[in-house]
């Protein structure tokens, strides 16, 4: 009797703990396994995940229809005992799934992010993965858990179909957003007793297809690799070279100074790097803006660039001014339908001479 009271309560210790630990251990290991770029590994190992969840979905519904709904949720509540946890094993697996599949899609939102909005987008995700975590014994709730799956089928999509299309034309994206909304709204149909309701699906795709044109949402499946703005560009053999400035010491959080120092009448190269999956092929375009104090950002010209998937490192590609003004600037990189991806802002002194200590030849 002892022994069972004692394996009792070390078993509801290490259940306060799970959450914690699942969460950081999962999310370590999204880290380290997606890295900085979007594999059709990585694509397909989420799908599966998602079909996974689809599959115990229907089972619970399933379960329900035949059980009954209070005999099924009581026995969800209930987790005095080891048998009882057996039986909300399949909540424990569905909220294992949700959570892999948050992990991954804030890590490749959030590559994507560089600017505010889509900054705020990815931390939204960051949220819902952390709140995935204390959903515990909620996923009985299937009104919930329909706006959970919808929500995840749909980011999916959202890198899956132009992937697979090698396009990333704004058609795909609600496509894709359409796709994951009616894929839930689908299996709810065929789930037994149609348990919950499928409405909040339908309101995130709304919200996610009037987030999208105002350059909310990042454009994905693009990964920003870097992006850097320099003098003296040159190529040599595969490899962009360009001359940089070392930012001063009492700057330690960062190596490189925002600040260029430009002669007269001498270019300015912006070059960056940017991420694709093999078989995507796209337009790119380098945003030239310059501060001014009455107008404020000033779109001084729009040059682009050809970009095609597949390269670990990120397609390269290189734009660049001549009688640059001094003042504050940066450079959006974007794509054909103005989406950003990057955006870097940096400073142009043209009266003041370079320190030779402070330059650096960077290799892209």
């Amino acid at each position: 009797m002892l022994r069972d009271v004692f394996v009792k309560t070390r078993f509801a210790h290490l259940r306060a703990y799970l959450p914690v630990l699942a969460f950081f251990g999962g999310f370590s290991w999204d880290a380290l396994t997606i890295g900085r770029a979007v594999t059709p590994l990585d694509l397909w190992l989420l799908s599966g995940y998602l079909a996974c969840a689809a599959v115990i979905l229907w089972w619970l519904g399933h379960r329900r229809h035949i059980l009954g709904a209070t005999a099924s949720t009581d026995s969800v509540q209930d987790a005095s005992s080891f048998s009882s946890w057996l039986e909300r094993a399949p909540y424990l697996l569905l909220q294992f799934l949700f959570g892999g599949l948050f992990s991954a899609l804030f890590i490749l939102y959030f590559q994507s992010s560089s600017h505010l909005a889509a900054m705020l987008w990815s931390l939204g995700l960051g949220g819902l993965l952390v709140a995935n975590e204390f959903f515990d014994g909620k996923y009985s709730r299937f009104t919930l858990t329909w706006a959970l799956f919808g929500l995840c089928a749909m980011l999916l999509f959202n890198f899956l179909l132009p992937f697979l299309a090698g396009s990333i034309s704004m058609v795909w994206f609600y496509l894709s957003t359409l796709a994951g909304a009616g894929l839930t709204h689908w299996l709810r149909k065929k789930t037994p007793g149609c348990p919950g309701r499928a409405a909040p699906v339908w309101v995130i795709a709304v919200m996610l297809a009037v987030a999208y044109p105002l350059d909310m949402i990042p454009p994905v499946p693009l990964v920003k690799r870097d992006i850097q703005v320099g003098r003296n560009f040159e190529r040599v053999a595969d490899e962009y070279r360009l001359t940089l400035e070392k930012a001063p010491w009492w700057v330690f959080w960062r190596d490189l100074s925002h600040q260029v120092h430009l002669a007269p009448g001498e270019r300015l190269y912006c070059v960056s790097s940017v991420f694709a999956p093999g078989g995507l092929s796209t337009r790119l375009y380098h945003r030239w803006e310059h501060y001014d104090p009455f107008r404020g950002w000033v779109t001084v010209s729009r040059m682009g660039f050809g970009l095609f998937g597949g390269r670990d490192g990120g397609f390269r590609g290189y734009t660049y001014k001549q009688e640059v003004a001094p003042g504050q600037w940066r450079v959006n990189v974007e794509t054909e339908s103005g989406h950003t991806v990057v955006v870097h802002a940096f400073s142009v002194v043209t009266d003041a001479p370079v320190e030779p200590d402070r330059e650096t030849v960077l290799g892209l």
